[in-house]
């Protein structure tokens, strides 16, 4: 069992700048949000404790969490989009390719893009974790899961 001091038990998007997302964006968003919610380590460092609530959002060409703790106490952690944007990007046209492999391509064709949607992943994941590893101490599945996040939110419709 997770530490609760340790661990974000509720996070929400800031959907105010999101035009739509489409049925598999949502679904993804929805499987990562449960995930996340299930089973995460994270843990500002030099901060209060938790458990921890978590708003991300884009401000401009800034990522922000702003996150929350029991006792009503606020931090905001800030990191800039430019690092993680060919990333994501990359990101967004695999999955595309992916979800239209998913209709018509054989199992070998879907698995290789499966792969290399896999590894973009763990990529833009352990970027995350370098980025936030002097303000917020989160394990490898938690930083996939907010890679995940970060992605949902760069989609503007």
């Amino acid at each position: 069992m997770t530490d609760a001091s340790k661990r974000i038990v509720e996070i929400r998007l800031d959907t105010g700048s999101i035009v739509r997302w489409s049925r598999e964006v949502e679904h993804e968003r929805q499987v990562a949000v449960f995930d996340l919610l299930e089973s995460n380590h994270f843990s500002l460092k030099n901060g209060f404790r938790g458990p921890y609530r978590v708003v991300l959002s884009l401000r401009g060409t800034t990522l922000v969490l702003d996150v929350a703790g029991p006792d009503d106490q606020h931090a905001e952690v800030t990191l800039p989009v430019r690092p993680f944007r060919s990333l994501i990007k990359d990101y967004f046209l695999i999955c595309d390719s992916y979800f239209q492999a998913i209709r018509t391509a054989s199992p070998s064709r879907i698995e290789a893009i499966d792969m290399g949607r896999r590894g973009l992943h763990d990529e833009g994941a352990d970027k995350l974790r370098t980025m936030l590893e002097d303000r917020v101490e989160v394990d490898d599945e938690t930083a996939r899961r907010l890679f995940t996040l970060v992605c949902v939110l760069h989609i503007r419709g």
